[in-house]
């Protein structure tokens, strides 16, 4: 399928949140380890800038409207903010979000993470959906799709406290390899990995041994998916929406750039080097990338 004449399809962005380039990353980070698939394609992409010059720590609500709309949605808030849209960013999304322009260009999107029963429970309860849920669903398209291979935020493991291994990571490589064959039936496919920022926050000094391990692990995690992606053939992009989980020292967000990175699409230059830029560059890839202007 190819609705806007760009030729591409098939696309499988990697939507990290809240880690950061392994360049701004102190020593004996989550990156120092052995990460074959994940680690080159990192440093073969780009470093961008998160906080778009404007005092404060990133956020993922205006991070990730940047990357999905191309539009600096921090200039948009008048500030950093997050973690969920707010009525204004949720209107920014419904209008100019890279799935609802490319369903309104006749194109598939769906986005593969697996919603349990519970969070449609919390949502009715109060809706705080995060960015990338509420995206797709504004392009009319369902959580859990029948035909995508559901990806766990956790990446598999547990999702409580010392956040043990439930899934070995050569199943994530296999969930990679099944979620590369759907892709051959979308536009775009996308998984929030929200989880890295999850444990991000859980860091302090001294770090806790427990949480080093799960950062490790997690990232680990985001490799071996990675891996069977790549191992199938699948055109990927990799993005995150600010740094946190690659310095453990402490709790909050941090001002590090964050990666573009991609295989089997064209990164080029990205100027200016940040998120908008990036944003602008994957809108881009499907012919979309000139229709919501500037900043």
């Amino acid at each position: 399928m190819d609705p806007t004449g760009a030729g591409l399809t098939g696309l499988v962005w990697l939507a990290l949140d809240g880690v950061g380039h392994p360049d701004d990353a102190p020593p004996d980070s989550v990156w120092d380890q052995a990460l074959p698939a994940l680690r080159p394609l990192v440093e073969a992409g780009h470093a961008l800038d998160a906080t778009l010059g404007v005092p404060g720590l990133p956020q993922s609500g205006t991070g990730q409207a940047c990357w999905l709309t191309g539009r600096d949605a921090v200039r948009v808030m008048g500030e950093h903010f997050g973690p969920h849209p707010g009525p204004t960013l949720q209107r920014l999304l419904r209008e100019e979000a890279l799935p609802v322009r490319l369903v309104r260009a006749g194109g598939r999107a769906a986005l593969a993470n697996h919603y349990p029963p519970g969070y449609f429970a919390a949502q009715a309860r109060r809706p705080r959906s995060g960015c990338f849920p509420f995206a797709f669903v504004a392009a009319g398209t369902p959580l859990n799709p029948p035909d995508v291979p559901p990806v766990p935020a956790t990446l598999g493991l547990n999702y409580a406290d010392p956040w043990p291994e439930m899934l070995p990571p050569d199943g994530l490589t296999r969930l990679g390899e099944r979620l590369a064959r759907a892709a051959d039936r979308y536009d775009l496919l996308a998984c929030d990995l929200w989880f890295g920022d999850f444990l991000g926050h859980q860091g302090r000094t001294p770090v806790s041994p427990d949480v080093r391990r799960a950062g490790q692990a997690y990232l680990a995690r985001v490799d071996a998916l990675l891996a069977g992606l790549l191992g199938a053939g699948a055109r990927v992009v990799l993005t995150s929406d600010h740094g946190n989980l690659e310095n453990l020292g402490v709790k909050a967000h941090t001002l590090a750039r964050v990666p573009l990175a991609g295989s089997g699409v064209e990164l080029g230059a990205v100027h200016p080097p940040d998120i908008v830029s990036g944003g602008r560059m994957i809108a881009g890839w499907f012919g979309l990338g000139g229709e919501n202007g500037g900043g």
